[in-house]
């Protein structure tokens, strides 16, 4: 009995040790491509393109303006040259919706895709896509008015202990 209770902890760890290993090599693999075709389904269906769909017209306008603080002499040519740019680079957003949906197919199983673009798929999942964006707008109000109100009620607290300190602020 003495030998297995010597040996019984040194199992377990190196049980322990296996487990996490074979646990971290799945969360490393690389998805499949159905898992990533799933995952891009996923990510049509609940319109993520137009979190990026600007995100070429923007990145150049951005470039051009930062140019044109430190040559504004060249107003003319970069007014151009970002229409030439922006023309050359068109669709290149498609870049980040491909990374958005390897992320995505490396965080859920093929499986779990597929029952996600089910459940998009389902009136729930529409209503949900409708109504989500209004709901966190509606949270982020809700959130800023409490903290607005929330950083009276400490202001008060603050100057009430500053007070019993004889302190006033």
């Amino acid at each position: 009995m003495k030998g297995l209770s010597r040996f019984l902890p040194a199992a377990c760890l190196a049980l322990a040790l296996v487990f996490s290993g074979s646990v971290h090599a799945q969360q490393s693999a690389q998805p499949t491509a159905a898992a990533i075709a799933s995952a891009r389904e996923l990510l049509t269906l609940k319109h993520a393109d137009a979190m990026y769909a600007n995100a070429v017209p923007g990145m150049v306008e951005r470039t051009k303006t930062t140019l044109l603080q430190s040559n504004l002499n060249y107003q003319k040519d970069l007014n151009e040259v970002a229409l030439i740019v922006a023309k050359s680079l068109a669709g290149r957003e498609k870049e980040i919706g491909d990374g958005m949906a390897k992320i995505y197919a490396g965080h859920f199983t093929e499986q779990e895709l597929k029952d996600l673009v089910t459940f998009y798929k389902s009136p729930l999942g529409q209503k949900l896509i409708a109504q989500e964006p209004k709901a966190i707008e509606a949270s982020m109000g809700f959130m800023n008015q409490w903290a607005h109100q929330f950083a009276d009620v400490v202001n008060g607290a603050f100057r009430a202990e500053m007070r019993k300190r004889g302190k006033e602020i």
